[in-house]
């Protein structure tokens, strides 16, 4: 059966929570002889290589955006696709297939019923060359082949974990100013990029929150961080490199430069009658009356 999160978690104190997730997080970790062979590939485009994981990123994020689904979303689509990437040797020509199956399958698992589009109008959508037939196959041998360990632990769940800790843990008014919104948006980032595919949950969500609150100037709230850190089991040497990585990441990303997710072609193909057809056909679904539960 496909693993889920234990309900009512959320309750629970902190320590406990953070152990359940640190215990977690290496079985959700990508192979790194996987990552590495991907990061060694010419981009010849008949290996899968660093940039077109990146690609298919930005695609994907194009498609959260689009659809307004969760950051929890996109990052356990991200989670997904990294670890079906570093175990099977995917070629160029399937990896919009896999890509977008993992999204699927992550709108599945994190997103209300009423909300997860039909697959053959996610396909339209994005602009895809495949049919549902070829996606159901591909889903399946991803469910497979990652053994239905589906609901991930991932560096989101960590990051907010950590934000509220921290937050309800300081009597500071500045800690208002460690926005959690703007917290995702920079992990968000940092998924569109390959290097921190290699990073483990926790260190890359700690290291985010440790650059704001660096960035931020706020150092009543240093003590908090570190001993966060501790219980978490992060050196001080790996928060460094990988905080420095993030600082860097954020920089390039801010850059006019940069290449960044954009849904304006996903707006162009569904103007006109497909545009009133999905909106009709989506208001349907969403109001239909529930089924009550047998007494």
């Amino acid at each position: 059966m496909i693993d889920t999160v234990v309900p009512g978690s959320e309750a629970l104190p902190f320590s406990v929570q953070l152990k359940a997730l640190l215990d977690q997080e290496a079985k959700y970790q990508p192979k790194l002889c996987g990552l590495r062979l991907i990061e060694s590939a010419n981009d010849n485009g008949l290996r899968m290589t660093a940039r077109l994981r990146d690609f298919e990123i930005r695609d994907l994020l194009s498609l959260t955006r689009f659809f307004s689904f969760s950051a929890e979303t996109f990052s356990l689509a991200v989670n997904l696709l990294d670890r079906f990437l570093a175990q099977m040797k995917v070629q160029p020509k399937h990896l919009s297939c896999v890509g977008l199956c993992c999204f699927y399958l992550a709108v599945k698992s994190v997103e209300e019923e009423r909300n997860v589009p039909l697959a053959n109008d996610l396909i339209r959508i994005s602009q895809r060359r495949f049919t549902v037939s070829d996606m159901m196959r591909m889903e399946k041998i991803i469910i497979e082949k990652l053994y239905w360990k589906i609901k991930s632990t991932t560096a989101l769940q960590l990051l907010r974990l950590y934000h509220s800790h921290i937050t309800e843990q300081s009597v500071s008014e500045s800690k208002k100013l460690l926005n959690i919104e703007r917290l995702e948006a920079q992990l968000k980032a940092c998924h569109c990029r390959f290097a921190f595919s290699k990073a483990k949950p926790s260190v890359l969500a700690l290291a985010i929150l440790a650059l704001e609150i660096q960035e931020q100037k706020l150092h009543e709230l240093a003590d908090l961080l570190q001993s966060v850190q501790q219980q978490s089991n992060i050196s001080c040497r790996e928060l460094f490199y990988w905080r420095e990585l993030v600082a860097k990441c954020l920089a390039e990303y801010s850059s006019p430069k940069c290449a960044k997710p954009n849904n304006q072609k996903l707006r162009w193909i569904i103007s006109g009658r497909t545009a009133r057809q999905l909106k009709h056909s989506y208001y349907r679904i969403a109001h239909l009356p529930t089924i009550p539960e047998a007494a």
